[in-house]
């Protein structure tokens, strides 16, 4: 252990941290000087050349990161990902590691900082969690010049004969702010534009932040932004983006923010971080430039998608990948002592103490997400997150677990020990690799209704036993196959504490009805969402947020962000 009495905050750890200058880490990747732009002395822009330079040059093995339902007891599927990284350039593999931008709304709420943790974190993990190189801001920035514009064509004359009533561009803050969720705009008089009901989600949820990540270059973002929906006629038909002339403007807005960011971890090993749509919400993946660069970069690519394989991992594998014409390798189903614990009942505070009988109702969470990526045919490995306070008999029971069921296991300690504390998840996951058959396979074809892709996640991934749709979201599917857009992916919103949209139904839920509340057409991103339960896209403040723990010494450092 490389801590003793006190154990160091990751903020701690990583003000500790001997970063190389981002030169010799482009250097380790063998770039040219031409294609990446230093934002200061450890963070670079990486050009888009460098997969036109690299088109012909066979990718790299994309290694998927996921986890059990997330808990308060915290996974650390991120730690978990910068630390194989870590573990596998130790093994003389050259692996890149691709993960998404944090979102200041958990990281000023509930979470805090969101760049792994412990020896295993990317770096600087201050600038990373707060502004970073500006690229969420671009993307609030984009989205909100998009509502101007919208609003300020109706106040004009409204050309496009938008029916204000009928508006569905959101504006977006990157913060957690629940009382921005419904507002009025346009009060105050004929010179303020014409009144009627608005709304903010968060930026991460904005479909200009999706575009981003699932653009293959400058002009597939140009066309998918013209595609966005802006709002509808009277007589229901869609108005867009490409309707208003503004794609060209948007665009501009984003031109820096859609070149990816090169920064590294703890040991040095490289890091592309770009993106960061929420997998509870959005699609949440990083982006499909990111994670196509770092393929032809590296002989391994090691990336996350967001909380649990019921979210961020089946959209990684029905929407990213075969959007992306990506073939994912393995997968690493991420489970801690803790949050399986939970799912079996335990309360948070008696986590600490050893429960084989809660640990033991708990695993039926992680059964499930195990049966989930073997229906998409791929090689996986269980990783054990390795908490201080497990005990040897608990993270026995996990292995003997796993043995009995013939599922690949490995114990990962890198929260303490970085990249060696990964090496056996590495060997594992290698041998897994190669001796596991890969089958992948998405659960759905495109041409299947709508209907039956929400059908499938729901009684296939979540294990529900029926879906029901409300009046209104049976309307939308009407006229969403009316308008052509039926043969759409479909990108779920749901809650991400349990495989059910009941937030409070933990471990392995039975004989539970997925509603479907309302169907949102994202047809620049190419999906439909389908919003599900009472799941909200701009969340709140929980009542003692992380933001009371932050504050800056008199030399600038950041104290108590994670």
């Amino acid at each position: 252990m490389k801590s003793t009495n006190h154990i160091k905050t990751d903020i701690e750890i990583a003000n500790q941290a001997k970063m190389k200058p981002i030169s010799e880490i482009a250097g380790m990747l063998d770039l040219h000087e031409d294609e990446w732009e230093p934002y200061g002395h450890y963070k670079a822009k990486l050009s888009l050349d460098v997969l036109d330079r690299l088109d012909s040059k066979p990718d790299g093995k994309v290694i998927l990161v996921t986890s059990i339902n997330p808990t308060p007891a915290g996974e650390g599927k991120s730690t978990v990902t910068v630390g194989l990284g870590q573990a596998l350039n130790k093994l003389g593999e050259k692996a890149v590691i691709a993960l998404r931008e944090p979102s200041l709304g958990p990281t000023m709420g509930l979470k805090g900082g969101a760049s792994g943790g412990g020896y295993a974190q990317v770096m600087p993990m201050e600038e990373i969690n707060l502004h970073f190189t500006g690229d969420i801001h671009a993307i609030t920035t984009a989205n909100n010049a998009l509502a101007a514009f919208i609003d300020n064509h109706i106040h004009q004359g409204n050309e496009r004969e938008i029916d204000p009533r009928k508006v569905v561009w959101k504006r977006v803050v990157d913060l957690n702010d629940r009382a921005l969720r419904q507002v009025i705009v346009g009060l105050g008089g004929s010179l303020n534009g014409v009144p009627r009901e608005d709304g903010f989600t968060i930026t991460v949820a904005s479909e200009i932040m999706a575009i981003l990540c699932l653009a293959k270059d400058l002009e597939d973002m140009k066309g998918r932004i013209a595609k966005i929906v802006v709002g509808y006629k009277i007589n229901n038909q869609p108005v867009t983006v490409r309707d208003l002339g503004v794609e060209g403007a948007l665009t501009l807005l984003l031109k820096e923010a859609i070149k990816p960011n090169l920064v590294q971890t703890l040991e040095n090993t490289p890091a592309i971080i770009h993106g960061g749509p929420f997998a509870n919400i959005a699609h949440g993946c990083n982006s499909v430039i990111a994670t196509k660069m770092a393929s032809k970069l590296g002989d391994y690519v090691v990336t996350e998608a967001g909380f649990g394989a019921d979210l961020g991992a089946e959209k990684f594998l029905n929407i990213k990948a075969p959007s992306a014409n990506i073939k994912p390798e393995a997968v690493v189903i991420v489970a801690t002592i803790r949050a399986l614990k939970m799912h079996g009942g335990v309360n948070k505070e008696e986590l600490a103490e050893e429960n084989l009988v809660g640990l033991e109702a708990g695993m039926a969470n992680l059964q499930k997400h195990i049966e989930t990526i073997q229906s998409f045919g791929l090689p996986f490995v269980v990783a054990i997150n390795r908490f201080h306070a497990d005990s040897e008999a608990e993270i026995a029971y996990v292995k003997k677990w796993c043995e009995n069921n013939q599922v690949e296991v490995a114990l990962s300690d890198v929260w303490a020990n970085g990249g060696e504390g990964g090496m056996d998840l590495a060997r594992t996951l290698l041998s897994a690799i190669e001796v596991q058959p890969n089958n992948y396979r998405p659960l759905y074809n495109e041409s299947e209704p709508i209907v039956t892709k929400i059908e499938k996640i729901a009684k296939q991934v979540y294990g529900a036993t029926k879906v029901e749709f409300t009046a209104d979201a049976k309307k939308q599917l009407i006229e969403f196959n009316k308008l052509g857009w039926g043969n759409l992916p479909v990108c779920m919103a749901k809650s991400q504490y349990s495989l059910s949209d009941n937030p409070e139904l933990l471990g392995r839920p039975e004989n539970f009805t997925i509603t479907v509340r309302e169907l949102r057409p994202s047809i620049g991103a190419g999906f439909i969402v389908a919003l599900t339960g009472a799941v909200m896209t701009m969340p709140g403040l929980p009542k003692n947020p992380a933001a009371l723990k932050m504050d800056v010494d008199k030399d600038g450092n950041a104290i108590g962000l994670f």
